[in-house]
């Protein structure tokens, strides 16, 4: 059975992007339409807000109802303490730029990307995962990572005050590592270029250095020299231990032979004296 409804996430972006995609209410399947406007609505973070097609497709069980104003109030959202200035802000941005005033953002967003992912093709190091279709973004990977990884690549990017994530793909694809930059507004035709700069000097600073592989290489090996240091020096010391518990056993030996010799001399001398004999 085919579904009955279904949301479309970022239905801003697709709108001024895609004018001529039919994805709204024009589609009988569509039920509702799902923005979050703290992404290309322009708001800051907090805001998202949904539409239905007519009342009946907002299943009852997702309705709270409260009375605490002193009359049953529907709602459908976590509101109680919550601020109104995401609202009023998005209310703002709409008005203010209107369907061509988003229009051009979201075009300007995509030319910025195509200007990313093409210097990074030109450093020919990088692999792009991401597609030129859908939110403007640029998902890319090395081609070879066996020196260095995506990780690496990310902590040094942080030197030059960019937070550029690394992260593996799910449970199948785990062993494919990504860097993501997603473009906004405030993401520039400067800095585009200025983030491929800064990431061709991170390549020239991890050529420099030894590989991962090689590293924990020389660390092992370090960790097995001193295993054996200590193994030979544990050894040593057992021996010398052993020897001088000889040396003191013979010198004690020696000492009870003196002793007894004296002691036999002694008595042999008093011996001698009650007989009359002198030595």
């Amino acid at each position: 059975m085919a579904p009955q409804f279904m949301f479309l996430i970022e239905a801003l972006r697709k709108t001024f992007l895609y004018p001529e995609l039919e994805w709204d209410f024009r589609l009988p399947l569509v039920k509702s339409i799902n923005v979050s406007g703290h992404k290309y609505g322009l708001v800051y973070a907090g805001i998202g807000w949904v539409i239905w097609r007519n009342k009946e497709d907002l299943p009852e069980e997702l309705i709270f109802h409260i009375n605490y104003l002193g009359a049953d109030q529907p709602t459908f959202t976590l509101n109680f303490s919550k601020g109104s200035s995401q609202v009023i802000a998005q209310y703002y941005q709409l008005i203010r730029l209107g369907f061509e005033g988003y229009r051009n953002i979201m075009e300007n967003c995509r030319e910025n990307m195509i200007v990313l992912r093409e210097g990074l093709e030109k450093t020919g190091r990088f692999k792009i995962v991401s597609k030129d279709e859908g939110v403007p973004l640029v998902a890319f990977s090395l081609k070879d990572n066996h020196c260095h990884d995506e990780f690496e690549i990310s902590d040094l990017l942080r030197r030059y005050g960019w937070i550029v994530p690394a992260y593996t793909m799910p449970a199948d694809a785990q062993h494919v590592t990504v860097l993501r930059v997603v473009i906004r507004e405030d993401f520039s035709h400067t800095l585009a270029e200025r983030l491929v700069n800064d990431i061709q000097k991170v390549l020239h600073e991890l050529d420099r250095l030894p590989s991962k592989l090689s590293s924990n290489s020389t660390i092992e090996t370090q960790e097995v020299e001193n295993n054996e240091k200590s193994t030979v020096t544990t050894k040593k010391s057992a021996l010398e231990t052993q020897g001088n518990h000889h040396h003191l056993e013979e010198v004690c030996y020696g000492q009870e032979e003196d002793n007894r010799c004296l002691l036999e001399k002694r008595n042999k001398k008093l011996t001698g004296v009650r007989n009359g004999v002198f030595y």
